[in-house]
């Protein structure tokens, strides 16, 4: 007789209103596996995950554990089963103790002392630094990561479910989070991991379990399908390659910050000090890094939403724009995208036409007389959803009705399509998925070889090695000499995003 599986899902069900978030899903989980969930974003797979640690609770279907039939009530009684869970976002305060955070986070009351030294225990067995009295605040993510796993295996757990755990990491903190995954794996752990890394889940995980629409569509094992194979399953069809001329030469420079610095914006923001780069005609410039270390603030200050006392700071074809604000930017052909899609890029309770007079009436005129052309606007929101495939009732639908993922093709249309000089967009694809993020990566291509010089900053390194042409490192708010997509090493990037101020870290 075969032992049972560590989890077995049959016919899981869960509806909200007008979605049907799991359609009756079943798969199984096996003692000592690392199964991945893989599907785009809205395939299903947080609602499922949520179901199984007992944060919502399936309308039908059944969850069976080492083949007994369980109900989850909560996340509590998950912890008692022995399911351990590392969350997307950590939930951590970053005033107190490495130790405070655990104790906060741990079921039961253990003295200090007992719960040091059983952390110690924990972290040497698999390799973890971190010490225990640091406070949160001056760690790095990928060592607020290590806390959330060390309270996870304080429980001792028979299955751990990782929620996109190396999104936020660099390429180093990525192989020693898979050492400790594998040591776990050998001494019967089972794991559960949600990541949209197709690379990442060929390297570490034994299955692969694959949601579209809220249904199941495939099993498959990753070791026999390739990185494209698995998206294109995700996505229900063939995968579009980045196509750009041979050969390509860049033009003068068209956009050239010099000196630039900005205070931070509030005791929690990154001062940017001293940033200095140029982006030539036909150009992809990219900025990698760390979520936090003054990306936003980069983007606001490119912008013009932060303007500089210093006009000499930016200048886009020669002339200094420093000291001018967002609208007088757009003027000499400055457009961006900010990171955050509902309230900065879109407003939610407008039209879609509303939002395209936003940022393109000057340069498309959609202002005569000091009235909105409102016909001009509807025209271009139209143009905008055919050419971007945006799922959409049409220019008049609100913004907030449209997914996640449909409003950032909108607004990156929206920005692309006014032909803009230079184009400054955050994160591009965040939260599109295979299929989208390959026709916006073909439209930022396309609108380089118009000539145009665009910024892309992205913590996606895989989206910047494929669409850049010149990269460099944001940390600390400060920049790294960029370097050449062509010559670029990652571990050399990861040491410059895990580095201290810009100076690359030394390996530990």
């Amino acid at each position: 007789m075969a032992s049972p599986a560590r989890l077995e899902l049959s016919g899981i069900t869960k509806r909200f209103p007008g979605v049907l978030a799991n359609d009756a899903v079943g798969f199984a989980v096996k003692p000592g596996e690392i199964h991945a969930l893989l599907g785009e974003n809205g395939a299903g797979k947080s609602t499922l995950v949520k179901m199984i640690y007992g944060i919502m609770q399936p309308d039908a279907g059944e969850i069976r554990w080492n083949g007994q039939r369980i109900s989850v009530a909560n996340p509590k009684a998950a912890r008692k089963l022995g399911i351990g869970m590392v969350f997307q976002h950590f939930s951590l305060f970053e005033a107190m103790t490495v130790l405070e955070n655990i104790a906060l986070g741990m079921d039961a009351k253990i003295p200090a002392r007992d719960l040091e030294s059983r952390i110690l225990a924990v972290m040497g067995q698999y390799g973890l630094k971190l010490e225990p009295h640091r406070i949160v605040s001056t760690l790095s993510v990928g060592e607020r990561q290590r806390i959330e796993i060390v309270r996870a295996l304080l429980l001792n757990p028979k299955l751990l479910i990782m929620d996109e755990p190396t999104s936020v990491l660099t390429p180093q903190e990525v192989d020693q989070l898979f050492t400790v995954l594998r040591k776990l794996a050998q001494e019967g752990c089972s794991i559960l991991y949600i990541s949209h890394k197709l690379n990442e889940i060929k390297a570490l995980c034994d299955t692969a379990t694959i949601l579209r629409g809220g249904k199941l569509v495939d099993t498959c094992d990753p070791a026999v399908e390739t990185s494209r194979s698995m998206a294109e399953k995700m996505i229900g069809g063939s995968l579009k390659d980045i196509s750009r001329a041979a050969g390509r030469s860049f033009g003068a420079a068209k956009l050239a910050v010099k000196a630039l610095s900005l205070p931070a914006d509030g005791p929690f923001g990154t001062a940017l000090r001293d940033i200095s780069f140029t982006v030539r005609a036909g150009e992809i410039f990219g900025v990698a890094g760390v979520a936090g270390n003054g990306q936003n603030a980069l983007l606001l200050a490119l912008s013009g939403e932060a303007t500089n006392a210093n006009p000499a700071s930016v200048t886009v074809d020669g002339v200094d724009v420093g000291h001018l604000q967002a609208r007088a930017r757009r003027g000499h052909g400055v457009a961006s995208v900010p990171e955050e899609r509902n309230g900065h890029a879109a407003v939610p309770i407008f039209t879609l036409a509303d939002n395209a007079v936003l940022t393109a009436r000057d340069r498309l005129g959609m202002v005569r007389a000091g009235l909105i052309d409102t016909k001009a606007a509807r025209t271009y929101a139209g143009e905008v959803i055919e050419a971007f495939s945006v799922k959409a009732t049409g220019p008049s639908a609100m913004a907030e009705s449209l997914s996640g993922g449909n409003l950032q093709k909108y607004i990156m249309g929206r920005e692309i399509l006014q032909k803009p000089q230079v184009l400054v967009v955050s994160q591009p694809t965040w939260g599109v998925d295979a299929g989208a993020a390959a026709a916006i990566h073909q439209a930022l291509v396309d609108l380089a070889a118009t000539g145009s010089a665009i910024v892309v900053i992205s913590q996606d390194l895989d989206e910047l090695l494929s669409l850049c042409d010149t990269l460099a490192v944001i940390n600390g708010g400060r920049l790294s000499p960029p370097m050449a997509v062509a010559e670029a090493k990652i571990d050399e990037i990861g040491l410059l995003m895990g580095g201290i101020h810009g100076e690359v870290a030394h390996a530990h």
